[in-house]
């Protein structure tokens, strides 16, 4: 029956009745943290493009790696920085990279905490593609056995999860098959299923110095105004070996999400990118929004979307929000 005998204000009275009945909570599981990691000692220099984050060496990222794992949040996912770079990357499958290093190190000091690491060459190419070049085009089926060298390079030195995030076809089946070949067949694979060439990624790109020197990633990544590709591509990877998949960017790609976790019964996470994150700093900073309200926002659009895993700049400080507020703390 409708008014006066339905009053659906009645739910909304108070902050315990919200609570009570709110159809989606986050929780510091949700999230996981994505690290910046550079060569040298002694470093945690501020990205001056992303408010809050820092380009961290190996020995300074095993406090934040502690940090992170104190707040109750499960996983971090590592990019690293590349000390040279050349046509091939080759860095990138080095086991003295960064990010090598910076995963065993974590694992040693967290062992609980599962550490991610992103596979692709962009940030380790002097031309920043994510592949290799042939006559100035990327060559797909070339940079397939670098992508899985360089996933192999980084479970060895104990990564618990790769996620290959270069769209290149055929990379989660590279990958998987180099993964059992060598012995590492508990190493998971979540894959940047539906990654869209958006223009949100500004900001990361000036973090990690991955922004392509000529040309763009419209050949590779997928193109936004393409929603059903996204269900094939996503199927694809499923098939090759894909552990979790992954929509990115999260917000202007929510409805990706929801067709995503209606279709497929495999973990699901949504990367809320750089330009999200920094668009509700730059808003809140200027007076237009609360950042605290509106980062909370941001991140229950996400999960309600669909997201099993939420990876964002705001981890820390959202699992802090959501930690006092399960406490009773406000």
């Amino acid at each position: 029956m409708g008014f006066p005998y339905t009053r659906m204000r009645r739910l909304r009275v108070s902050a315990g009745m919200r609570r009570l009945v709110s159809g989606v909570r986050l929780s510091a599981s949700d999230f996981v943290v994505p690290l910046f990691v550079c060569p040298g000692t002694n470093v945690k220099e501020p990205i001056a493009s992303m408010a809050g984050c820092y380009h961290f060496s190996v020995d300074r990222v095993v406090e934040e790696a502690k940090s992170i794992a104190a707040l109750g949040i499960p996983a971090v996912l590592l990019f690293g920085l590349a000390e040279h770079k050349d046509a091939l990357g080759s860095e990138a499958w080095s086991d003295g990279s960064a990010v090598c290093r910076a995963a065993a190190a974590i694992k040693r000091a967290e062992p609980e905490l599962v550490v991610m690491t992103d596979v692709c060459l962009c940030a380790y190419t002097d031309h920043g593609h994510c592949g290799l070049l042939k006559d100035g085009r990327v060559d797909n089926d070339a940079t397939l056995e670098k992508l899985a060298e360089t996933a192999v390079a980084h479970a060895r030195a104990g990564a618990d999860v790769v996620a290959p995030s270069d769209m290149m076809d055929g990379r989660v089946l590279w990958i998987r098959r180099a993964l059992d070949e060598a012995g590492l067949t508990e190493t998971a694979i979540l894959s940047y299923a539906a990654k869209f060439a958006s223009a949100f990624y500004g900001p990361f790109r000036d973090a990690a110095g991955s922004a392509p020197g000529q040309g763009d990633r419209k050949s590779y990544q997928m193109d936004p105004a393409c929603a059903h590709q996204a269900m094939r591509e996503i199927a694809l990877d499923i098939d090759e070996g894909a552990d979790m998949v992954m929509v990115k960017p999260a917000l202007a790609y929510l409805d990706i999400l929801r067709q995503a976790k209606d279709r497929f019964d495999v973990p699901l996470a949504a990367y809320q990118v750089s330009g999200e994150y920094m668009m509700v700093h730059a808003a809140a900073e200027r007076g237009l929004c609360d950042l605290r309200q509106t980062m909370l926002e941001t991140l229950l659009a996400v999960k309600r979307a669909g997201a099993d895993v939420i990876i964002t700049y705001f981890a820390k400080d959202a699992a802090a929000i959501v930690n006092r507020l399960a406490a009773g703390k406000g």
